[in-house]
């Protein structure tokens, strides 16, 4: 994340070398660096950044991380660069998760949400449970509308697939399906992705919905709760192809 066009902050770097040779092309310090939890595909690199970085790094204050770290959890906030994000807890993934929200962020508010919350999906429960990742997502499900999502992985078209065989009369998951193949073939990303439209398309964020619901009980669910919706369709999702 780049904020005056000198200076950026890092998010979850699972390799130095990429970033490193990012920052070196724009010729940019490294001010920060924002970790959401513990797996080494998103705190990897922080060591090998340590020399060129001049300030902190922040992460969960209940998860291993590298250190010297700044630990955080819900109700603290990070300054760097000028920029203030909110620390929300959201266990599930992992059980110390946490994401970084900024409401103003470029001008709309931006949340940096690791593995809990992808576009159209959401992350394998690790180690949290159900009703956890349930509780994580409603929270994140909560943000304003134009809440840019910007997630640990681009996994946008396999997720949309998915989403299709829960939802499959949802035409607006359907007809998104067919921007981000046709966003992928050219090599540009499907995010960041707005918070109001995962509501609309990521069936994670729906469990409430009738259709939802069905297709959950069809797949094992005991029971129409928002954590039995979506501990059945999660599992359907781990073995789905």
């Amino acid at each position: 994340m780049i904020d005056d066009g000198r200076s950026a902050i890092v998010v979850d770097p699972g390799e130095a070398g990429p970033v490193h040779a990012a920052l070196d092309a724009r010729r940019l310090a490294l001010a920060a660096i924002l970790v959401t939890h513990h797996h080494a595909d998103h705190c990897g690199g922080v060591d090998g950044l340590r020399g060129r970085l001049q300030g902190p790094v922040f992460g969960p204050a209940h998860e291993s991380v590298p250190q010297p770290c700044e630990p955080q959890a819900e109700g603290d906030v990070v300054e760097a660069m000028g920029l203030r994000f909110e620390v929300l807890d959201v266990p599930g993934h992992t059980a110390g998760h946490i994401a970084f929200f900024n409401p103003r962020g470029a001008g709309e508010p931006i949340l940096f949400c690791g593995d809990t919350l992808f576009s159209a999906g959401c992350g394998k429960l690790f180690e949290g449970t159900p009703a956890q990742m349930h509780a994580s997502l409603s929270k994140l499900a909560a943000l304003p509308d134009a809440t840019r999502v910007c997630c640990g992985h681009e996994y946008t078209v396999s997720n949309l697939k998915f989403a299709q065989a829960v939802e499959p009369g949802n035409i607006e998951i359907a007809d998104h399906a067919l921007r981000c193949k046709a966003l992928r073939a050219i090599g540009k990303p499907t995010v960041p992705s707005p918070i109001g439209r995962e509501r609309r398309i990521n069936p994670f964020l729906r469990t409430a919905e009738p259709t939802v619901v069905a297709a959950a009980i069809a797949h094992g669910a005991a029971a129409r709760s928002g954590s039995e919706v979506l501990a059945a369709i999660r599992t359907w999702k781990n073995e789905f192809r």
